[in-house]
């Protein structure tokens, strides 16, 4: 009877995993190269749109650049601010201060004439940053941020987070090559400060709240061996106040990029933003264009400040000493260029009679940083 219905499950799950086939949408294959507009109206500073074209799953290379476009924001009394090509698709107005109390739109003219403008939106208010705090605990450092509108204006909140980090690389490196002559090194590649933005949306309601005040709501969680935290970690938070619509577009892209893969999480949606082709209603145009101000706030954590006895991850733990290298044999050996950039000391003493080489992805910091402290590095 048990090896009847042991044959009869294994039958099941054989005539269940045959009926899967792949399958491929039409949208993998489709050629079209719809406009993606990334970016806000910052009442207070610098607006900065990136604009490119999407691509089918199927292709290989990166979404390209729309370049030599006519970006300007305009305002519900007509008036025009430009913004100007500084880095390829990125497109940058210069600092403004613009008035709350009108609404705003982005105008766009590519380079081949085809034109798109997003809704004029009503200008949102960010109020300030109450705090940036953090925690740690087994499952490592969890960072939160704390606000409040005393108005009771704001309670649609996205932040972003720029995160700065401190570095050594896996040697030291004391002595260099330069026109045949071993000597020692003058400038700093062994620490080293390394920066990248957040890739997650970071959002935030008070809808139900009768006031509106958002108290340590999660930002991100590092894990606790984080080559991040093993010498000095920074996060800057950025606070943006959106609008109802604004909100739930986010909230779809959320949805649609980061809660999906597994049975019980929400089917991707269609995403309609709020910028429009004036040439073809028709033609589908990806983001959202809101206009707000920005406020912001810094933390620091130190490696002093968080338990003792943690083993950090150091992003170099496949380096080793390459090859000894006797004083008589510098000459031959780094003569070839791609032996010049870094060596480690190893005989301290004044005159070495040796040295230890070591990869300059092991030795140069500069390979994953900058050796320039940040202004605000304390």
């Amino acid at each position: 009877m048990l090896r009847a219905l042991k044959y009869c499950v294994l039958g099941l799950l054989l005539s269940l995993t045959a009926c899967v086939e792949p399958y491929a949408p039409p949208v993998i294959s489709s050629p079209a190269r719809y406009l993606v507009v990334d970016g806000f109206i910052n009442l207070g500073g610098v607006t900065v749109i990136r604009l490119t074209r999407s691509q089918s799953l199927a292709a290989s290379t990166v979404s390209p650049f729309e370049l030599k476009a006519m970006v300007s924001i305009k305002d519900d009394a007509g008036a025009l601010y430009p913004l100007t090509e500084r880095l390829p698709g990125t497109y940058s107005s210069q600092p403004l201060t613009l008035s709350a109390n009108r609404r705003y739109q982005l105008q766009i003219s590519t380079a081949t004439g085809r034109r798109y403008a997003s809704d004029l939106v009503v200008a949102k208010v960010a109020p300030p940053i109450d705090s940036v705090t953090w925690t740690a605990d087994s499952k490592g450092v969890q960072l939160y941020v704390s606000s409040h509108d005393p108005t009771n204006a704001t309670r649609y909140y996205r932040w972003r987070g720029q995160e700065t980090w401190q570095f050594n690389s896996a040697f030291r490196s004391e002595y260099e090559y330069i026109n045949g002559t071993m000597r020692p090194r003058i400038e700093n590649i062994y620490t080293c400060w390394a920066t990248a933005n957040s890739t997650s949306i970071l959002l935030g309601n008070t809808l139900r709240l009768s006031n509106d005040v958002v108290a340590k709501a999660p930002l991100h969680l590092l894990p606790r061996n984080s080559y991040k935290l093993r010498v000095k970690y920074s996060l800057l938070v950025q606070q943006l106040a959106q609008t109802a619509e604004e909100y739930t577009y986010w909230e779809m892209l959320q949805k649609n990029t980061e809660s999906l893969g597994t049975l019980f999480d929400p089917l991707p949606t269609q995403l309609t933003g709020n910028v429009h082709c004036l040439d073809d209603a028709d033609e589908p145009v990806l983001g959202y264009v809101g206009a707000t101000s920005v406020t912001e706030k810094r933390l620091f954590i130190d490696r002093a400040q968080l338990p003792l006895g943690t083993l950090y991850e150091t992003g170099y733990e496949s380096c080793i000493y390459q090859d000894t290298i006797p004083v008589r044999l510098v000459n031959d050996i780094f003569r070839n260029p791609i032996n010049v950039p870094t060596i480690a000391l190893l005989d301290a003493r004044f005159n070495p009679t040796f040295y230890l080489a070591a990869s300059p992805d092991c030795v140069d910091c500069r390979r994953r940083g900058t050796n320039v402290k940040p202004i605000f590095w304390r």
